[in-house]
């Protein structure tokens, strides 16, 4: 079974949120650029292991931040997820410690409105009063080469 070692992966964020040894967050956000974490421009993924929250998200003129994901087998498709204004965080795992069978065989992107922990540290948490509500979008879209939706 393929692996996403030798896929490319695009992600508009500037920064990441570092964590300790348990996946906990450690400290503040921290620019991306010169780190493996940066996927601003698409990149392999090759031995990456990401499980990390991502932020700063770059957005196009309908104010959503996109990543794209794409086999290198020549075929020109890739996946892109798109996020609306209210997901400020993307949180990326390539299943490195899962068993053998499962480990690197997909990257999950999860919009978040918020980073992991912040109900200790209150970064951008949303806090709903009784009544009040809240509505995001975000969706998920197959690309072909020229970056025109498949069709099928």
């Amino acid at each position: 079974m393929p692996s996403v070692d030798d896929c490319d992966l695009t992600l508009p964020a500037a920064f990441w949120l570092p964590t300790d040894d348990r996946g906990i967050p450690s400290g503040r956000s921290a620019a991306v650029e010169g780190t493996p974490y940066d996927f601003c421009q698409p990149r392999t993924i090759g031995t990456t292991r990401l499980d990390h929250a991502l932020t700063g998200l770059a957005r196009d003129r309908d104010g959503r931040a996109w990543a794209h994901l794409a086999a290198n087998s020549g075929s020109g498709t890739r996946v892109g997820l798109w996020v609306g204004q209210g997901y400020g965080w993307l949180q990326v795992f390539t299943g490195d410690p899962l068993e053998p069978e499962r480990r690197r065989k997909a990257v999950a992107i999860e919009p978040m409105t918020c980073p992991p922990n912040a109900f200790v540290t209150g970064e951008d948490l949303l806090i709903l009063e009784p009544g009040e509500a809240v509505t995001h979008t975000w969706g998920i879209q197959v690309l072909n080469g020229g970056g025109r939706p498949a069709r099928g």
